[in-house]
């Protein structure tokens, strides 16, 4: 049986769906501190930290929300990032600086659709 990505994603999407609503409260990921030395991905940070609930790096929605566009201002975004949202998202707080999280907030205040 031969499956195409889209169908594949989409299934994939839907038993993560599915095994979220009986999984344990949301915990802090292990994220790896970024460097202080200014080698900083956001890009490739967001992708290995975020994009598992942010689906499409951030540009649709998934797990979580899809942030793009997001009305939310950036104080809010930086202390959702910071803080985390019990059973929902975990805080980043203990991973990244403050300016690491400004960076992710500009990141995410960039966001366009993909072009193709």
């Amino acid at each position: 049986m031969k499956l195409h990505l889209k169908t594949f994603a989409a299934l994939l999407s839907a038993v993560l769906g599915a095994a979220s609503l009986h999984a344990a409260p949301v915990q802090a990921q292990s994220a790896t501190p970024a460097p202080e030395n200014g080698t900083f991905d956001v890009e490739q940070l967001f992708a290995g930290t975020c994009g598992f609930c942010h689906s499409d790096g951030g540009r649709a929605a998934g797990k979580g929300p899809q942030l793009m566009n997001s009305p939310r201002d950036d104080d809010f975004l930086h202390n959702r990032i910071k803080s985390g949202k019990s059973g929902a998202m975990p805080a980043f707080g203990g991973a990244f600086t403050d300016a690491q999280i400004d960076l992710i907030v500009k990141y995410i205040r960039a966001l366009k659709p993909r072009e193709g």
